[in-house]
């Protein structure tokens, strides 16, 4: 092939590439819904969709692993903990159907990374703009309470995603675990050595290892956006459009 070509090949290359990625994201997610890894947890799924609840009877419910979702050259990555057994759990998408999903999608669509401000199946016509939700565990926990193991043998889904999004700028955590399970992905891959210097706290935010890794996203964090804490008043809807509009200033002055 000769010169004269290589700029259109090169330009076609550059095409391709979030192309692939997206593909392979979709592959990724089916691994997702088709794993088995937890029999405790992929029964408790499954009993959950089964029995159901009252208000939902109506429902077919999901009752498998949830898969992740967002915009596939999102710069905004959200890592949550855990499907709820009444919200994802049923509704197959993350942060639907349950009330920490009604505080944090009107955020996100108040904060402009989300299509409309509420979030009540997968087909409701939602989209994530510039953003991508995952969490540490991908199915419902009894008590909402994934073991470590769990989280253990989830990781590496999130190891991968992590490599399929090259554009993520900001790591933004929802809850001490998910905080947690993002640093130890770091500490195994030798970008930190300990996650001890990373206190997590609300909107707190940290530049990992600069002088090492600069290219490394930005860690940030922030309460749950669970019942537990809205309803206590340990995090209002103020607060958490705080934290998104910190990230969607920092986005405006990233490359």
């Amino acid at each position: 092939m000769n010169s004269s070509n290589e700029p259109s090949v090169r330009s076609e290359q550059t095409v391709n590439q979030p192309r692939k990625a997206a593909s392979a994201l979709e592959l990724l997610q089916q691994e997702v819904i088709c794993c088995s890894r937890c029999p405790r947890l992929n029964s408790y799924c499954a009993e959950i969709g089964r029995v159901k609840r009252r208000a939902y009877l109506d429902w077919d419910y999901w009752a498998k692993p949830v898969p992740s979702f967002g915009d596939p050259e999102a710069r905004l990555l959200i890592l949550g903990l855990a499907p709820g057994a009444h919200g994802s759990n049923r509704t197959g998408r993350m942060f639907t159907g349950d009330g920490s999903g009604q505080t944090l999608y009107r955020v996100l669509h108040r904060t402009g990374f989300a299509s409309q401000p509420t979030s009540r199946s997968r087909d409701d016509g939602l989209r994530l703009m510039d953003a991508y939700i995952t969490a540490a565990a991908r199915c419902a926990p009894p008590g909402n309470k994934p073991t470590t193991q769990e989280i253990r043998n989830c990781r590496s889904f999130l190891e991968r995603e992590l490599e399929l999004l090259p554009n993520v700028r900001i790591v933004l955590a929802l809850g001490k675990v998910a905080w947690d399970v993002y640093l130890s992905v770091l500490r195994d891959r030798g970008v930190i050595r300990s996650r001890t210097p990373y206190v997590f706290g609300h909107n707190r935010m940290y530049r990992i290892a600069p002088g090492i890794a600069p290219d490394q996203p930005i860690l940030m964090g922030s309460y749950h956006p669970s019942q537990q804490n809205t309803s206590t008043g340990k995090l209002t809807e103020k607060m958490l459009v705080d934290v998104f509009r910190r990230a969607q200033k920092i986005l405006t002055t990233v490359e």
